[in-house]
């Protein structure tokens, strides 16, 4: 018997070489570094690992991530603070809080401030994959979203909206 690894609705697209999937994990433990890398090691996920908050902001400035996940109790600063930077950038990921101790309360403050969604460390594989993947989804449909306006009014394609 084989057990096959969790893929969405859509997640094929990342088998296609064209197709890079970056996510970036914030966080002070290597044991959520290294199971992150276990569970995400197929496909063309790329991984990128910050231990601090201003790693993370580097890392997000070099590279067009599509997920962050950050440990809700960083030593020097919170989740808040990178919530707020992302939400400034142009394309900027869908952020999602990882904590050992995850509640409804942490689960709704995350939704209610512009976060994607909650993740239990240690992180089980399934539940990660499912979120995570689902996550980038979103980011990549709404990064695409502009050019796909743009090819629309380069065809001169009306649109219903457009028309109405």
């Amino acid at each position: 018997m084989t057990t096959r690894k969790f893929e969405p609705d859509g997640d094929h697209l990342a088998n296609s070489p064209e197709t890079k999937r970056a996510i970036l994990l914030v966080s002070p433990r290597e044991e959520d570094h290294g199971s992150l890398r276990e569970i995400l090691n197929y496909a063309n996920w790329e991984i990128h690992g910050a231990y601090r908050y201003q790693e993370a902001l580097a890392c997000l400035e070099a590279n067009e991530i599509g997920v962050v996940i950050i440990e809700r109790d960083l030593p020097e600063h919170c989740w808040q603070e990178l919530l707020d930077s992302v939400a400034t950038m142009c394309h900027g990921p869908n952020l999602i809080v990882s904590s050992r101790c995850a509640d409804e309360r942490l689960w709704a403050e995350v939704l209610n401030l512009g976060g994607y969604d909650v993740l239990y460390t240690p992180f089980e594989a399934s539940e990660a994959m499912r979120v995570i993947s689902l996550a980038w989804q979103q980011w990549n449909h709404r990064r695409a979203k502009p050019a796909q306006r743009e090819v629309t009014k380069a065809a001169g394609v009306v649109t219903p909206a457009q028309a109405g």
